[in-house]
């Protein structure tokens, strides 16, 4: 939903989906989570999903899927998982042409959710991913350094990595790969 929102190929269409999406995943995710047999937050979640795919399959997405593709790939991780852990690391790599609209995702996060009520949208994203169990870090999935280069690569000529809203060279890649692989300091 939020790469969605994002996207370069947004519309007025896509964002409403997006929107509601996002309002119903800070909300109920942590619910279907904690309670996997709360009917109304697994029927919830469902609604939000439908709603987010309505909107990337006319938006499309961005590098959070073209790289998770290739963790998904490349090591037969889950590919939820690494959208949800590389998600903050894109989003912040893509700050400097989406602002206003990350900053809108944050600002429905917060009123969605008192948890992450009041925080930067990147933090938002991290607190609700530890919420809801994410790991923090790629090295605890697995991946290993020495295989950016090959996942970049592989990254830039994924389909969903052409609407994201900043074009990146490899190297940016790389970076991203590298900040979600080790712990914050």
């Amino acid at each position: 939903a939020v790469e969605a929102y994002v996207s370069t190929a947004a519309s007025p269409v896509t964002d409403a989906c997006a929107v509601k999406a996002i309002e119903l995943i800070a909300k109920y995710l942590p619910v279907a989570v904690k309670e996997p047999k709360n009917s109304e937050a697994r029927e919830q979640m469902a609604y939000a999903q439908f709603l987010a795919g309505m909107a990337f399959n006319n938006a499309s997405l961005g590098y959070v899927h073209a790289m998770a593709h290739q963790l998904g790939g490349f090591y037969d991780l889950p590919h939820g998982v690494c959208n949800a852990l590389l998600l903050p690391h894109v989003e912040r790599f893509n700050q400097r042409a989406a602002k206003e609209r990350l900053d809108e995702v944050g600002a429905i996060l917060g009123a969605n959710n008192a948890d992450l009520a009041g925080l930067e949208v990147i933090d938002a994203i991290t607190k609700l991913a530890g919420i809801v169990g994410i790991p923090k870090t790629l090295k605890e999935l697995g991946v290993k350094e020495e295989d950016f280069d090959v996942l970049a690569d592989n990254a830039l000529k994924d389909v969903c990595g052409f609407t994201n809203p900043v074009q990146a060279n490899k190297d940016e890649i790389i970076a991203i790969f590298r900040a979600a692989f080790e712990p914050a300091a």
